[in-house]
């Protein structure tokens, strides 16, 4: 019978304060030495005791990179909160977590199974790994204009299409809270020996509660790349990897995650992750009960605002892509007062010094978190009323914005093999038909409309102008202004 973990440990944490309450002198970096060389100014903001657990890699602290000590504990009591054999902790982001997960599974020329819309960490990992993506289209929202996932039907297709297919990569949840059937997803990929990675950047607190999607690990998924300070109280930056082995080595996995980190591991990272997860198991029930339940405060005040619509629970099952919903999301459909989601935004700055998470051609996304209460709810209530009653005077000058979504381009070549080659600059207006050599998209939330390989048409032209017009942020290229692309360089024939 297995050990049973205490969970009120925090074995990397508490072995670093105590390693900063001993006092040592130091003649190691970092140079600042517990904040004695640094600017005051920043020093009095940030406090002697952050600056004093700001440290290396020495042997009392144990290494990321080959952890025997406190860091290999603290990973264990994760990988258990988890329910994965494996957990390992990042100092890169979920992005850096991405990357190892798909590194370490795919190499050149081998094919990854992927939603359209992944996070451009996914593509970057491709191109590294020299993998070819096939791509499955998400099932996409008409009316509120952003994807949902992928369908088990789809999945079914593209596992038949491509038997050699070295892994299948998943959203779970969506950006914007939506989840798919990950299980029946799992067990259709395990059918053909396929492991199921999942980016669950945007789900760390889903496994610990039950009325919220089922996470990764409890469906039986290989990998999850887990963003546990997005949501789950550990500070910005820090994210962690969950591993069921099996389909996978977890010695693998550690090689590549070490490929990828840093040796100059940040312990205000590595501790915050290991009394966020002590955080989650003893509290996180109580704490997502308070969430949840203002979310859905919120959400009933704002549909009840006029011309404002907040996507809940009766999307379940419209499509069989919308298995379940994360309820703490508050995506906030703006389209009928004829304001784009980037106006709402900057007003909510400008006017009532609230900031959302993210903001697109029609929607904002809000997210509520354990950190609120009935104050912040209100407060963002409050302020969408006073708007909606603004625009509703002015709501009959306004042409109501269309929903329009771009087509996905044909892939010419891999995307390794595009971002290596011979390139020019075209003007922007020139560049249809040609094979583009860099990431167009939207960030947040980091999307692709374009990446390397894939054929430029006309609609993915008017896509992007249509976003930069309204103000929306829209990166990738080297031309930061938009007047020219980077595509395949085309050689003419020696006559």
């Amino acid at each position: 019978m297995a050990k049973q973990l205490d969970h009120h440990q925090t074995p990397l944490f508490s072995g670093v304060v105590e390693h900063a309450q001993s006092n040592p002198i130091q003649f190691h970096i970092p140079g600042h030495k517990k904040g004695k060389g640094m600017d005051t100014e920043f020093r009095r903001f940030v406090g002697d005791k952050a600056l004093a657990i700001d440290l290396i890699n020495i042997a009392p602290l144990d290494d990321l990179h080959h952890p025997t000590g406190i860091i290999k504990e603290a990973q264990t009591l994760a990988a258990d909160a988890f329910g994965a054999d494996k957990t390992f902790f990042s100092v890169q982001g979920t992005s850096g977590a991405i990357m190892a997960m798909i590194m370490s599974v795919c190499g050149p020329g081998d094919k990854i199974i992927v939603p359209r819309n992944v996070h451009k960490s996914v593509l970057s990992a491709i191109i590294f790994a020299g993998a070819v993506p096939v791509f499955i289209h998400p099932v996409m929202d008409k009316r509120l204009g952003i994807s949902h996932g992928i369908t088990v039907s789809s999945v079914r297709a593209s596992l038949e299409q491509h038997p050699d297919a070295k892994a299948l990569l998943v959203i779970n949840p969506t950006y914007y809270g939506v989840a798919g059937n990950l299980k029946e997803i799992v067990n259709l990929a395990h059918q053909h020996n396929i492991p199921v990675l999942v980016d669950e950047a945007h789900g760390v607190h889903i496994h610990f509660h039950d009325d919220l999607p089922l996470s990764a690990m409890q469906a039986g998924a290989d990998m999850a790349a887990t963003s546990v300070h997005k949501l789950g109280g550990s500070m910005t930056q820090s994210s962690v990897l969950n591993v069921k082995e099996g389909l996978i080595s977890a010695k693998r996995v550690q090689t590549v995650l070490s490929m990828l980190t840093t040796t100059s591991t940040s312990y205000l990272l590595l501790s915050s992750l290991d009394v966020a997860r002590k955080q989650l198991v003893l509290h996180g029930k109580t704490m997502l009960d308070k969430a949840i339940a203002l979310a859905n405060q919120a959400r009933q005040a704002i549909n009840d605002i006029p011309y404002l619509y907040c996507m809940g629970e009766e999307i379940i099952g419209q499509d069989e892509s919308i298995y379940d919903l994360d309820p703490t999301k508050l995506l906030i459909h703006v389209r009928e007062l004829g304001l784009t989601g980037h106006e709402v935004e900057q007003w909510l700055r400008e006017k009532k010094n609230i900031e959302v998470e993210l903001s697109d051609l029609y929607n904002i996304l809000c997210l509520i978190t354990p950190g609120d209460n009935e104050h912040t709810v209100q407060a963002l209530v409050d302020a969408l009323r006073e708007l909606a009653s603004m625009a509703s005077h002015k709501r009959n000058q306004l042409t109501p914005l269309p929903v329009a979504l771009p087509k996905i381009p044909r892939l010419a070549m891999s995307p390794r093999d595009a971002f290596y080659a011979d390139t020019e600059l075209v003007p922007f207006h020139q560049s249809a038909g040609r094979i583009i050599a860099e990431f167009i998209m939207i960030y947040p939330p980091g999307i692709p409309i374009l990446l390397p390989g894939e054929i430029i048409t006309e609609d993915n032209l008017d896509y992007i102008l249509q976003n930069k017009e309204k103000g929306l942020p829209v990166q990738g290229p080297e031309d930061f202004d938009f007047r020219y692309l980077r595509v395949i360089k085309e050689y003419q024939a020696i006559r």
